[in-house]
């Protein structure tokens, strides 16, 4: 190094730094992923998802402990990082939200806010937790969309007025659409339910009026990925 007039600043920390800001980052970040695995809802989970949250925790971690008090070497890392592109999109707002929880774990154990680290990933952890057992802030879904296939020759209008009138409190037609190259002919429902527990009798009676074609009722993106 020396003949190359380099420079080693390995010496700014030890190996007990480096191992401990390792381990204790993935051990925070695993049980992050572990939250979100238990606290998640809807079709769109994937384990690569988890993973790049740990990676993310120790990353960020990593990074934190290289960059120091330098702030030159901050600024570096903004510059290089400002390259990188994102293509993949999100497709919830609370997947961001555990990005950001794992980046500020990150940061915490790489400056060496252990404590600090260790309280804020099991306090935030609690309150996901509490959220997602009592449900908070839900709301109950007033109106559900309902899509009907029917022939074309079918008068619509008033074709299943008594249908909707036995088990929805409200009704109003949104769209209609030619499909299945103009063979039949597709309508969209915004629906009220009297009564959730009645959807199958529901969706029974509007299949034996449209002449058992396709019906779909689609539950309301509280609990559906869309």
């Amino acid at each position: 190094m020396d003949a190359f007039n380099l420079q080693d600043l390995t010496g700014e920390f030890t190996v007990l730094d480096v191992v401990i800001c390792l381990l204790l980052s993935f051990l925070l970040s695993a049980s992050i992923g572990y939250v979100y695995k238990i606290t998640h809802r809807g079709a769109s989970y994937t384990q690569s998802y988890v993973h790049t949250l740990v990676m993310n925790g120790m990353i960020v971690a990593i990074i934190m402990l290289v960059i120091g008090s330098n702030i030159a070497r901050a600024f570096a890392l903004v510059g290089s990082l400002s390259i990188i592109r994102f293509r993949n999109a999100i497709k919830e707002t609370r997947d961001v939200g555990f990005i950001f929880f794992t980046m500020a774990i990150g940061m915490a154990v790489g400056t060496k806010f252990y404590l600090l680290a260790v309280i804020a990933a099991v306090i935030i952890s609690l309150v996901i937790l509490i959220m997602t057992r009592f449900n908070w802030y839900s709301r109950r879904v007033i109106s559900q969309i309902l899509k009907v296939q029917v022939p074309n020759e079918a008068k619509f209008d008033n074709m299943f007025d008594a249908a909707f009138l036995k088990y929805t409190g409200s009704s109003e037609l949104i769209s209609v659409d030619s499909v299945h190259g103009g063979m039949l002919t597709e309508l969209t429902y915004s629906v009220g339910l009297k009564k959730q527990s009645k959807i199958q009798e529901f969706l029974a009676e509007i299949k034996q009026i449209n002449g058992n074609n396709r019906v779909s009722l689609i539950a309301g993106y509280n609990s559906t990925d869309l």
